[in-house]
């Protein structure tokens, strides 16, 4: 049994003014192929899918050479018409030069956009199955923040997505798709399916599932696939950072050649959403950032500390409203995690600063009106350290070199090249701080920072903030300038009827 293994994800933002062009795919290590490839992300997608399907026996995965996660993580925009008919053009023509397969493993996001392709991941399907025939089978893994209907589907036999946010089953959901699509080549498995789309429209960070009513609708979920064999159920929360023409949340349920029974799964979960759709959208509290800064504050002098400021805003990582309300309002022992400032960074590097010498220069801003205007920072360079630093979640593959900065009374502020979201504290000490030194942690991220600050017990005050101004990560979705689909289409932004049959 031959499986060819591929990858092509983005998690495009199509807001964000700097597009995402070839070059940003193309770094030391990416693209991979062969056993390069399939030994990526051992923890995750990747990782599930090559070692269950080596406990098959007769199963040959053939790695087919494919562009990693680009440089710039998600702080970036539209993906390239050039760069994606680059990428994948070569990942057809290696379909057909090394077939037959007999079955396709994808991975993939779910919420990549291309200028001129509506639907990127049904296409990359389409061109698939194209390249390998109709009797090939192809299974997909995805985020749940996919922005899908069932085109995907269309094309392809089975997908497979996360139902946890942070994402703690990446790998599972990879070993679920190598296992089914062994099965599926060996006839013990057809795939039916149904999908509905459900109108609902919500801001990210108010979709963790670490507590209700988020929880509920995975444990909705996960209840189906205990009760009846061989089912399987996706729920795509979406994604409204990408201007889609498939966005909103989708449910999709997949059984085993019982099309009847999938339609009942699907439309039981979409049900259950969309009587709580309200509920889902109110699970998080966000305060302005001078609140948040203010609450930090007296959470500090009340015991209340360590707190994490979670500024689940800022989609290029350049912004400085929490920077500059944490000088503003004299906080101290605060750590900054971290402002992407390229320039300021490679000057830095350049003039050979070091550890013990005096920093002053403006900082991150300029970006887009959403990153707001740099801040002068006056004070001691602690180190430099060679980057992509080790462990730091989206810190991509672009390199350069991060600075740390003491500042103010304890301060210290982390510059990066690119946005890095820190979702574990320890990526943190990493660069050489001291977890005792700090009262509060300010940081750039939604939700996957609880992995790491609550979810092990670290944090005991999290204030998610944004600026008050509905910038580019605002929670008012309906101040986005959406070409591709409109915010009154969906709850809570106009009055869409119940998800339909």
């Amino acid at each position: 049994m031959r499986i060819a293994v591929l990858q092509f994800t983005h998690e495009t933002v199509t807001f964000l003014p700097n597009d995402t062009a070839r070059e940003d795919f193309i770094y030391p290590g990416s693209p991979a192929s062969g056993e390069a490839l399939l030994a990526t992300d051992p923890k995750g997608y990747m990782g599930g899918f090559v070692r269950v399907a080596r406990e098959h026996p007769g199963v040959e995965l053939v790695g087919i050479t494919s562009p990693l996660w680009p440089r710039t993580g998600t702080a970036s925009g539209w993906i390239t018409a050039d760069a994606y008919a680059y990428f994948l053009g070569n990942i057809v023509a290696e379909l057909h030069a090394q077939g037959p397969f007999d079955g396709v493993y994808l991975a993939l996001h779910g919420a990549m956009a291309v200028r001129g392709v509506p639907r990127p991941e049904a296409d990359i399907a389409r061109q698939v199955r194209d390249a390998v025939g109709k009797r090939a089978v192809i299974a997909g893994t995805f985020d749940l923040h996919g922005n899908e209907d069932d085109a995907f589907l269309a094309h392809a036999d089975m997908a497979f997505a996360v139902k946890y946010f942070p994402h703690y089953d990446g790998h599972l959901q990879g070993e679920r798709a190598a296992r089914m699509l062994v099965r599926a080549v060996r006839g013990d498995y057809r795939p039916a399916h149904r999908v509905i789309k459900v109108p609902i429209l919500s801001p990210t960070v108010v979709q963790w599932t670490g507590a209700a009513p988020w929880s509920d609708l995975v444990q909705r979920a996960l209840v189906w696939e205990a009760r009846e064999p061989d089912v399987y159920v996706n729920v795509f929360f979406g994604f409204p950072w990408g201007d889609a023409v498939d966005g909103g949340m989708t449910v999709q349920a997949m059984t085993n050649g019982d099309p009847d029974l999938a339609d009942r799964v699907a439309r039981d979960v979409a049900a259950f959403a969309w009587r709580h759709r309200q509920s889902l959208l109110d699970a998080a509290r966000i305060h302005p950032i001078a609140d948040g800064v203010r609450l930090a504050r007296e959470a500090v002098a009340a015991g209340e500390g360590p707190v994490v400021l979670a500024d689940h805003s800022d989609r290029s990582g350049q912004a400085t409203w929490l920077l500059r309300e944490i000088v503003a309002g004299g906080l101290t022992r605060t750590l900054v995690a971290t402002v992407a400032s390229a320039e300021t960074v490679a000057d830095a590097f350049a003039r050979g600063l070091g550890p013990g010498d005096e920093f002053d220069a403006d900082v991150g801003g300029g970006a887009d009106p959403s990153a707001g205007t740099p801040v002068r920072i006056t004070g001691t360079v602690l180190q430099v350290i060679a980057a992509p630093a080790p462990g730091v979640a989206g810190s991509g593959g672009g390199g350069g070199h991060w600075i740390c900065i003491g500042f103010g009374s304890g301060n210290v502020l982390v510059l990066s090249p690119q946005l890095a979201q820190i979702v574990e504290p320890a990526e943190l000490w990493s660069l050489g701080l001291d977890p005792a030194a700090f009262d509060v942690v300010a940081i750039k991220s939604r939700v996957h920072f609880r992995r790491g600050f609550d979810d092990s017990g670290y944090a005991r005050t999290i204030l998610l903030v944004e600026p008050p101004e509905p910038f580019l990560g605002t929670v008012r979705l309906d101040h986005l300038l959406y070409s591709q689909m409109r915010a009154a289409d969906f709850f809570p932004y106009g009055d869409p009827p119940e998800p339909g049959p």
